[in-house]
């Protein structure tokens, strides 16, 4: 059905009234009689006028400043590739002038994301996205938020007292209890499993992990209640030369172990070693289409990786900002990803960059 598009020429017609009185009725100007008001607002009803959103906007000529609070990471690691869908969604908007700027923190320390959401929030954000630290750390500054009415979405952990404007990442216990039924479909006669966790000081880096494990320790115990989980840390206080100590005396040690799970997107750390030691009856199952990952795939020594689609993320984030604060649309409050199976058949064929 073809749409027709109503003139301000048209509305002022129908209303009586002169073409600037309805222009600043349509944009909130002041200066008109509550009569002429009136009069403008039953033609737009008879009309059935719907405003052009994206040309008030633009004649808006604001600009936009959005900040990512997210942790420090390497490259080619799964925050890159959400900043990368950051980056591309203000390249689409560009003509809103609408920038990102990035701001890291180190996830084991508290410390360290008070500072970078004080800083963060001393610019005066429009809006922010953030990935939280502890759930009564990050409390106080989404507080400040609401106060402020600035408007922020949360990424990958979904904490729904701090009342975002919206949420993105997977369900994590899900995805656990997805995970641990994907890997005993592969492993249904295993008596014994490797879990690789990277801790520091006792802690994994983020909720979302522990969600995960939670996930997949209650599907392991409702359906294979007799396997033995092995735990096994690749401590973030050792240096990374260490891990291959680490993993020959665990592997030397549990001949029975042929399966192995990780709920980061480090599974290349015992992938890469797997490969190197030639240990070719044993596989790992992990998170995160990273580089690393991906070749460990297609090499055979990580059996299973499940996507999060990092880049439609950090896009999304973006465009459900535009969308609520340029737009003043409605933005949907939680936003699941899929959790989707890469094995060496269909790795090639995911898409990271599937929207823009």
């Amino acid at each position: 059905m073809e749409t027709i598009k109503i003139r301000i020429k048209d509305i002022a017609e129908r209303a009586g009234v002169s073409v600037g009185t309805v222009d600043r009725v349509l944009h909130e100007r002041p200066n008109v009689s509550p009569k002429a008001m009136e009069k403008v607002r039953k033609a737009l009803d008879e009309m059935d006028y719907k405003p052009n959103m994206y040309a008030s906007a633009l004649a808006y000529n604001k600009s936009y400043t959005f900040y990512c609070v997210i942790p420090k990471h390497e490259s080619e690691a799964y925050w890159e590739e959400v900043e990368e869908g950051v980056f591309a969604a203000c390249e689409r908007r560009r003509d809103f002038r609408i920038q990102a700027k990035m701001i890291y923190y180190n996830r084991f320390s508290t410390e360290t994301f008070s500072k970078m959401m004080n800083e963060c929030l001393r610019q005066k954000p429009d809006g922010v996205i953030v990935v939280p630290s502890k759930l009564e750390v990050t409390h106080r500054f989404t507080d400040s938020m609401h106060q402020q009415n600035i408007p922020f979405i949360l990424l990958d952990s979904y904490m729904p007292d701090l009342k975002p404007l919206s949420f993105y990442g997977q369900d994590s216990f899900s995805s656990g209890y997805f995970a641990a039924r994907m890997l005993m479909m592969m492993a249904p006669k295993e008596k014994e499993i490797m879990l690789m966790k990277q801790m520091r000081n006792g802690n994994v880096a983020s909720k979302q992990q522990e969600n995960r494990e939670t996930g997949f320790r209650h599907y392991m115990h409702d359906h294979f209640p007799q396997v033995v989980i092995h735990e096994v840390n690749l401590s973030l206080d050792e240096k990374r030369e260490r891990y291959e100590d680490i993993l020959e005396d665990f592997f030397t040690s549990h001949p029975l172990v042929h399966h192995c799970i990780t709920f980061n997107s480090k599974a290349h750390l015992v992938g890469e070693f797997l490969l190197k030691s030639n240990r070719r009856n044993i596989q790992i199952m992990g998170y995160d289409m990273v580089p690393k990952n991906a070749e460990c795939v297609r090499q055979g020594s990580i059996s299973f990786l499940i996507a999060q689609h990092a880049y439609m993320q950090g896009y999304a984030c973006i465009e459900s900002l535009f969308n609520a604060i340029v737009l003043k649309k409605e933005v949907d409050p939680v936003n699941y990803m899929p959790i989707e199976l890469l094995t060496k058949e269909n790795i090639d064929f995911y898409r990271r960059k599937n929207i823009g």
